[in-house]
């Protein structure tokens, strides 16, 4: 049998999705003169599609980071069987993750969300592989490039073995994920406690309901309560913010 406890955690669910979401009769409305239009979305759906974009983001970055790391280390070992640095490039690039191969080879106009310019694709093909990493740089996850094409230029222009520092930076980016993932590790903890935190005050209202306090009226009902609903929200909200941008600075390699 549910108890008090389990019905008071039922009601607040329907509430919520009563207040926040759509009008039922604007809602069936609408879907009699646009039976196939997506004009009307569900809070819950832009919520789970917002918890996907960033989740997304941060596979992308895992992504781009592994891809650097990859990419130097190709080109070291094609650079010590005696090929061009452009010839190396060529090379690596065919090895890391595909949709990475694709835009360290291919121009971009193809991807509406990318940070570089869109170019013709013959201008992108005979723009230099130098030039293309350095734009590529600006991607979440892809700051390694910057220090590939720093040591290509060196190499170029003052000479030196390649290989050699290529290797040796492909080191350098591999201990500092291995950092950054021990560092993940370590914060897994303190993430998760901010989260249960964050969601106790439903449990609060769950156990005011079984008491009889009845704080939905409370806080729906009356100006005060709306007040310090809004307040209680913007707390919530600002703590979780806050706890993720400490995670962010902590995990980003010193």
């Amino acid at each position: 049998m549910i108890g008090p406890l389990g019905f008071a955690a039922v009601g607040i669910a329907v509430a919520i999705y009563f207040l926040a979401g759509p009008s039922l009769p604007a809602h069936r409305l609408a879907q009699l003169l646009h039976p196939h239009s997506t004009d009307h979305p569900n809070p819950l759906n832009q919520l789970a599609t917002w918890l996907n974009n960033i989740r997304d983001r941060n596979r992308r970055e895992l992504v781009w980071r592994t891809a650097v790391i990859e990419l130097c280390d190709g080109m070291a070992a094609e650079l010590a069987a005696g090929r061009t640095p452009d010839e190396a490039f060529a090379a690596a690039a065919t090895f890391v993750d595909r949709t990475v191969a694709y835009e360290l080879s291919a121009p971009d106009e193809q991807h509406p969300s990318s940070h570089i310019p869109s170019r013709a694709p013959e201008a992108a093909a005979d723009t230099p592989a130098i030039e293309r990493l350095e734009a590529l740089a600006e991607r979440p996850g892809a700051e390694g490039l910057r220090l590939l094409v720093a040591c290509w230029r060196i190499g170029a222009e003052r000479g030196g073995t390649l290989a050699t520092v290529l290797d040796g930076l492909a080191s350098a980016l591999r201990d500092e994920e291995t950092q950054r993932q021990e560092v993940a590790a370590q914060l897994a903890g303190p993430k998760a406690t901010a989260r249960l935190l964050a969601g106790l005050p439903l449990l609060g209202l769950g156990m005011a309901a079984a008491l009889g306090a009845n704080p939905l009226a409370f806080l729906f009902g009356t100006l005060p309560g709306l007040g310090c609903l809004l307040t209680g929200l913007a707390l919530d909200a600002t703590g979780l913010w806050w706890t993720r941008r400490l995670a962010r600075a902590a995990e980003v390699p010193r």
